[in-house]
């Protein structure tokens, strides 16, 4: 009985390094996902662009991002995590160091390249989570997941914001962080453990494929993914894109305010994913806090774009914003109980990819809804954000009509509930 628990503890201590070496990853290519956000003025004049074209070339790490979740959902489920990680934190950093070179095309290929390997840190360290901890724990293990992402997301802007300001080149931190790529990628192969590929005859393509549309055919699949990706897209576009040019052209704050304001979103995040996902846990239920946190985000953005900006104290409304939109981690917990337990990182890669396909081909979209706000001119007031991101409020509208025709598949239910099979 001693040894066997002995053993027991053993696997969780292996199984808690593996899930945390890997959501370090993710903090890492948060930092780089965001970045770009702090750093505008410097990169339109280091390109040759307009800040809505730097922002539309930052946006192809959602394409990337978005098909390779995919691909890393379906390869963890057959060979495990200990070789596609690390590949995939060798490819952010290679793609941070081409972003480094100032040539566009080279860029778009290096932002590409984050994406792509990004997408391995996320479904990783969610697949760990999943395959490793009980089910009881795991809407908090998941939030605690993206509460290290949120980190990144937080240092890409309050950390990064303040070294441009005081002169630091940014090529310089491309290329540091471009070189901290192979490093993580060399620790994470030298301490995640071995794991077994599934036993499965030859044709693994075709069986991925089956696994894909099995996921796909799964109405609540649909769902999840649609609620998730509406209340991300105010904080990933309007607050890690925009929320610093936003700050500065319609309130009239100063870039150093503005990059402190517009930081409180990531912020709240990493108080709100693993505080929605614990309250989750805590009480058995999904759909309730996924509910609250869309009404929450609602009000909250409503008043950013639309509310008076001195009635409330500093850094408020940000934070706020960012702690309910941790609910948006909550899908990922149920499109995992919807679905049969060994797709478990087929689930992750499918919600990742239709979270983040909402930013790919709306992070362009909001673009041109600014072009067209402004006529083409350089100069931007609040009128032109109120126009451009007013529809943000309709999507998270939708999410919470959404919401509500969502199976429950929180642990206080799960018993009474079969297993959805797809249609």
């Amino acid at each position: 009985m001693a040894a066997g628990a002995k053993s027991t503890s053993s696997a969780g201590q292996v199984a808690a390094i593996a899930w945390l070496l890997t959501a370090i990853f993710y903090f890492y290519q948060y930092v780089l996902r965001s970045a770009p956000s702090v750093m505008l003025p410097q990169l339109s004049e280091a390109y040759g662009l307009t800040a809505m074209s730097v922002a539309s070339l930052s946006g192809i790490f959602y394409y990337g991002y978005s098909p390779f979740s995919l691909v890393a959902g379906a390869a963890l489920d057959r060979w495990g995590p200990r070789i596609l990680v690390p590949l995939g934190a060798a490819a952010v950093g290679i793609g941070a160091l081409l972003w480094a070179t100032g040539s566009v095309p080279v860029a778009g290929v290096g932002r590409f390249l984050q994406g792509a390997g990004g997408a391995f840190s996320i479904v990783g360290a969610v697949y760990i989570a999943i395959k490793s901890f009980p089910a009881s724990r795991a809407a908090t293990l998941i939030g605690a997941t993206q509460m290290f992402g949120m980190a990144g997301g937080f240092a890409g802007q309050s950390l990064v914001g303040p070294a441009m300001a005081r002169g630091v080149p940014w090529a310089t931190f491309w290329i540091v962080a471009g070189c901290c790529g192979p490093l993580i990628a060399i620790i994470l192969f030298a301490m995640l453990p071995r794991t077994p590929p599934t036993q499965q005859s030859a044709g693994w393509v075709q069986q991925a494929g089956r696994a894909l549309a099995t996921v796909f055919r799964n109405p609540q699949s649909i769902i999840c993914g649609m609620i998730s990706g509406l209340m991300f897209i105010p904080t990933t576009i309007f607050g890690l894109v925009w929320g610093v040019r936003y700050l500065q052209e319609a309130h009239a704050f100063d870039y150093g305010e503005a990059v402190m304001r517009s930081s409180t979103v990531p912020l709240g995040w990493i108080i709100g994913c693993p505080l929605m996902g614990f309250i989750s846990d805590r009480i058995g239920r999904r759909k309730p806090v996924i509910l609250a946190g869309a009404a929450v985000l609602f009000l909250c953005l409503a008043w950013i774009l639309y509310g008076p900006t001195d009635l409330l104290p500093p850094y408020v409304l940000g934070l706020i914003a960012g702690v309910s939109s941790g609910a948006a981690m909550l899908p990922y917990s149920v499109i995992k109980e919807a679905n049969p337990p060994e797709l478990g990182g087929t689930s992750t890669g499918v919600i990742n990819f239709l979270n983040f396909t909402f930013s790919a081909l709306l992070a362009p979209a909001f673009s041109a809804l600014m072009t067209r706000a402004t006529g083409g001119a350089a100069e931007r007031g609040l009128v032109h954000y109120q126009v451009t991101f007013g529809p943000m409020l309709i999507g998270i509208a939708i999410a919470f009509v959404l919401t509500l025709l969502l199976r429950e598949t929180g642990p206080a239910v799960r018993r009474q509930l079969p297993v959805a099979a797809p249609s």
